[in-house]
């Protein structure tokens, strides 16, 4: 009898576009052999992964079932719960799509060391990106630090990669078995709005996305107020989507030539810049990519403590910020133009620390991806990859004017601002004032003057300057 084949399901919870998981089925119809799809319950992520991600990998793995696919699920560390079920079923061959995380990286080299003591491999292939990090370099083979050149080098690169052929899990050998370790009890996540965790809801948005938003998205994507946003981060997260189907979608599309277009594979390529850069520098997870800002100044104790609780529950004062942090509460994501609004103020209005803010974010985004989020805090701090850092301060009212001109998004998650005229972005401004602030529960008082810390983070700024 040949020993079925594992694949081990990770970033990639989805059948369309899956290149390990398609040659894993062409091998194993060669040999008559079936394939064992299996899912780990990780431990140690379990332990560090917000409970909106959590949910959204779970429902994803349970949309996988409902396909189909009789996925195993195992619970522990993947040195120990890979190796026992291979072992379990007799298979010598596990097989997985590669992770390039710091965290993914250590994770596969203990499998690869586990599986290898009992006489079993494990194969990776592919990966959640369209060009594998660290394969873009400079001519001197060293890799890039600034986005610009990094996009020209990818844009080549990524031109003549394509989506793979999709598997049909109907008419896919797997292996059929009591599924034992189960997870029916349902895991609640923290937001209200959730986004639906099937490949046909991905799928459905990109091409919605494609065919009624793209030719705009370079006038449209920094209004937080309109429905601009291709929303598929939380599916590439966790992989019910592929970027290469992405970049194909937008490629065969009648707005293909448009400048929306081409902002909108930029913002593919930055995810992919991230990934790059910590895959060559996993310490900037947490520490400053820019050496030279490790001696900023940020405050601590009861008062920083305080300020950041405001900020978190969204309420500082400053109605375009609050609006941000009430919707990452309420739908686990928030408007990219809002998120670097409030990064900016957490770190230079209020001086706290980046990494707090990213934390908090991990804690509660769907799309929450460690190499996104964290260089893109870093680039918002100043301590990132920016050639021109820390001196760009966000001033959180005409960000607010700017990109919200009506108040229509203020309006949709600050309630106490609902009625509130022309002046919703500046409410000390309204004649309701006394109203908004004089009663009991109401919308508060700006915490700090943006104008004040605005040169106390600069002054903070010069004393990191050599003298």
């Amino acid at each position: 009898m040949v020993p079925p084949i594992v694949f081990w399901f990770r970033r990639d919870l989805r059948c369309r576009d899956q290149p390990a998981l398609a040659r894993a089925i062409t091998d194993a119809r060669a040999n008559g052999a079936e394939i064992a799809a299996l899912f780990v319950l990780d431990s140690r992520l379990l332990r560090t992964t917000g409970s909106n991600r959590t949910w959204l990998t779970l429902e994803s793995v349970r949309a996988l079932r409902s396909s189909g696919i009789p996925v195993f699920v195992r619970s522990g560390k993947p040195e120990s719960a890979v190796t026992e079920f291979a072992r379990s079923i007799g298979s010598p061959d596990v097989r997985a799509s590669d992770d390039f995380t710091p965290y993914g990286r250590q994770r596969d080299l203990r499998v690869s060391q586990a599986l290898a003591a009992t006489g079993s491999t494990l194969a990776l292939e592919d990966g959640p990106y369209v060009v594998t990090p660290g394969t873009v370099r400079k001519q001197d083979d060293t890799p890039f630090k600034v986005f610009t050149p990094f996009n020209r080098v990818w844009a080549i690169a990524a031109s003549g990669i394509t989506p793979s052929l999709s598997v049909d899990p109907r008419s896919t050998p797997w292996l059929r078995m009591d599924q034992s370790e189960s997870f029916d009890a349902p895991f609640k996540p923290s937001a209200i709005v959730c986004p639906e965790p099937t490949e046909e809801a991905a799928n459905e948005l990109l091409k919605q996305f494609v065919e009624n938003r793209l030719e705009t998205y370079d006038s449209e994507r920094d209004r937080p107020d309109l429905d601009a946003s291709s929303r598929l981060s939380p599916y590439l997260k966790v992989g019910l989507i592929h970027p290469r189907t992405v970049l194909a979608a937008v490629d065969a599309s009648a707005a293909a030539s448009t400048n929306g277009a081409r902002i909108f594979r930029n913002e593919i390529c930055w995810r992919e810049f991230y990934a790059d850069v910590l895959f060559h520098r996993p310490d900037s997870r947490v520490a400053d990519f820019a050496q030279s800002m490790e001696t900023m100044s940020y405050d601590t104790g009861p008062l920083a403590d305080e300020r950041f609780e405001a900020w978190a529950s969204g309420r500082t004062g400053y109605p375009f910020i609050d609006a941000g942090m009430r919707q990452l509460r309420t739908e686990g994501w928030m408007h990219n133009r809002v998120r670097m609004a409030a990064a900016s103020f957490l770190v230079k209005d209020l001086h706290v620390d980046w990494r707090r803010g990213a934390k908090h974010f991990l804690d509660h985004l769907f799309d929450g991806d460690i190499a996104s989020n964290q260089h893109g805090w870093q680039w918002t701090a100043g301590t990132g990859t920016d050639a021109a850092p820390y001196f760009r301060i966000f001033n959180p009212v005409s960000q607010g004017l700017r990109f919200d001109p009506q108040g229509t998004y203020v309006r949709r998650y600050v309630s106490e601002l609902a009625d509130v005229g022309k002046n919703v972005h500046e409410p000390w401004l309204s004649d309701a004032v006394g109203s908004l602030f004089g009663q009991l529960g109401t919308y508060p008082s700006p915490i700090v003057l943006h104008a004040e810390e605005r040169d106390e983070a600069l002054r903070r700024y010069r004393e990191t300057r050599p003298a």
